[in-house]
């Protein structure tokens, strides 16, 4: 089945790919591995802003985080590499949180569960998930990714 076809069987439309904000490519493919920037959620065409253990609960973090794993298939679909993905490698969560906040793996779960939905086991991928001061743009969650891409 290809990747287009999960999407649709899992009624997922992907969002326009954002362009970069600063100095920076959205994807890089070397050594047959794509590297997806830090991508941001956006819902309805707005950023998720806010900061977890403050004003954004844990389910609308979780729900950022899915909308940033949204935004990685996204930019894989625009640098036309979509069908390509051997293996979802590695993703990086960062949580805009207050200290006392300890549920960043949680809040995490979103974009990783998104992205074993649509891949299967090739979507199961190491994970860092840390919580950070503030984000570009007060976004509530950034994830960045490494994809394995078919030879």
């Amino acid at each position: 089945m290809t990747v287009a076809a999960k999407l649709a069987e899992l009624g997922i439309t992907l969002p326009k790919a954002a362009a970069p904000v600063a100095s920076y490519v959205p994807v890089v493919v070397s050594g047959g591995m794509a590297y997806v920037s830090g991508q941001i959620a956006f819902v309805d065409g707005k950023v998720m802003t806010g900061r977890l253990g403050e004003n954004v609960s844990l389910e609308d973090g979780q729900k950022a985080a899915r909308a940033c794993g949204l935004m990685i298939l996204a930019q894989l679909e625009s640098a036309g590499l979509l069908e390509q993905v051997e293996r979802v490698v590695k993703l990086g969560a960062f949580v805009s949180s207050t200290p006392d906040f300890h549920d960043h793996p949680k809040v995490a779960n979103g974009a990783s569960d998104l992205m074993e939905q649509v891949f299967g086991g090739a979507g199961q991928h190491a994970r860092a998930a840390v919580g950070v001061a503030a984000l570009p743009l007060n976004a509530a969650v950034e994830v960045d990714a490494i994809v394995a891409l078919k030879a």
